[in-house]
């Protein structure tokens, strides 16, 4: 049976949601990330025209795009448009494959005969998603999942390419080899040394002269792909097994304070995700890059599951002054949590030294006063932050955060 997949991928995902709030900057360079010396998450298609490019340093993407916009990352919004945009896949197929926060894979092939033709389908998406979420998507229709992605990457910025299950290598041998899902730097380099430029050179290869490059079944998967053949399935969306956050420091350190409030400032982020997902963790996991790029993770087992901040923040710095690290310095902190379980399911065992309100009930406060203020409206003091006149009385009656 041919099937019918969608590949839905945002387009510049971070930076689109990053524009919601920042209007005036649509149709310049912005670029997310990247401050300090962390890495560019994301970047506007005027940046990407001057050079930039995810992955790259900050220090490069400035001197390629020295009149850009640098926006800090606000994952918890990335979180929640993520979340919002596959319930809108939801909505036309039950089989929906989130393959990372900014893109998805839709077997549409039983929704067909209900919601009519995939273009239409796909249409209908990307008008739903620029209505409700203010940022556009490229779509790519293909009978694989592999034609799909490739088909996505062609119809890139604000587009929809459909490949028909009798038009795949048409569509396909043109292309360079580089277009194809899977093919990176590396790869590429080593198929051009074989003479091989294109899909279609690829196809029609000698098997037996690509098997000394890339072993007895890589080379042969590769052919398999570039005549569009991919038996691969969408796999329906499970529930995340880990939450967490990380930073890059500005600058590297070895002082515990500043360890420690960095490390509260991710155990919060953390935290505040785990509310919103409704889960509970046990598993509490210190992630820790140093100056010389070597990284460790440590994990602890806390008593009860847990989703507050001030609790994952014990546990990380416990194994965090366990670790004797002798003044190592540091350049990268996380916080990661695991073993989680569904809020409603779980049993929090109560301490007779709990006080009556505590971090918990300062937490959920401060949830509650963020959804009606919204991000930054209170934080804690001692990560700073800049007064302003909004009264938050529920978190200021507890005396641990202030307003901002």
């Amino acid at each position: 049976m041919t099937r019918t997949i969608m590949h839905v991928d945002m387009d510049a995902f971070y930076a689109s949601v990053a524009l919601r709030s920042r209007p005036e900057l649509r149709g310049t360079p912005v670029v997310v990330g990247g401050e300090g010396r962390g890495v560019v998450l994301s970047c506007t298609y005027e940046a990407r025209a001057r050079g930039v490019r995810s992955g790259m340093s900050s220090g490069e993407a400035r001197r390629l795009a020295p009149n850009a916009t640098f926006l800090p990352p606000d994952f918890d919004s990335y979180v929640a448009v993520s979340k919002a945009i596959v319930e809108i896949f939801s909505s036309v197929s039950a089989v929906v494959e989130s393959a990372s926060v900014d893109e998805a894979f839709i077997d549409v092939t039983g929704a067909l005969r209900m919601h009519g033709s995939a273009v239409a389908m796909g249409e209908r998406l990307r008008a739903t998603v620029a209505d409700e979420q203010h940022i556009t998507c490229s779509v790519g229709i293909g009978p694989s999942k592999f034609v799909a992605k490739v088909a996505s990457r062609a119809a890139k910025p604000d587009g929809l390419v459909e490949v028909p299950a009798d038009g795949v290598t048409e569509f396909l041998h043109p292309l360079p080899v580089e277009a194809m899902w899977g093919v990176g730097a590396a790869t590429a380099a080593k198929l051009h040394r074989l003479g091989i430029e294109t899909v279609g050179d690829l196809a029609h290869a000698d098997v037996r002269a690509l098997r000394p490059v890339f072993g007895p079944n890589a080379g042969a998967g590769l052919r398999s792909l570039a005549w569009g053949r991919d038996a691969r399935t969408v796999v329906p969306w499970t529930r995340e097994r880990s939450v967490g956050s990380q930073e890059t420091l500005s600058l590297d350190t070895d002082r515990r304070d500043v360890v420690s409030r960095e490390l509260l400032r991710m155990a919060d982020k953390t935290a505040r995700r785990m509310r919103k997902q409704g889960v509970l963790g046990r598993t509490v996991v210190l992630c820790l890059r140093f100056a010389d790029f070597r990284e460790i993770n440590r994990a602890v087992t806390i008593d009860s599951p847990t989703d507050v901040g001030e609790e994952i923040h014990a546990a990380v710095m416990g194994t965090y002054d366990r670790l004797g690290l002798d003044r190592a310095r540091i350049r990268r902190v996380g916080v990661r949590m695991e073993g989680l379980v569904d809020a409603s399911r779980a049993h929090r065992q109560p301490q007779l030294t709990d006080p009556e309100f505590g971090w918990r009930e300062a937490e959920h406060a401060v949830d509650a006063t963020v959804a009606r203020f919204g991000p930054g409206a209170v934080r804690r003091a001692v990560l700073g932050g800049r007064r302003s006149a909004t009264s938050v009385a529920e978190a200021n009656s507890l005396g641990l955060f202030r307003a901002t």
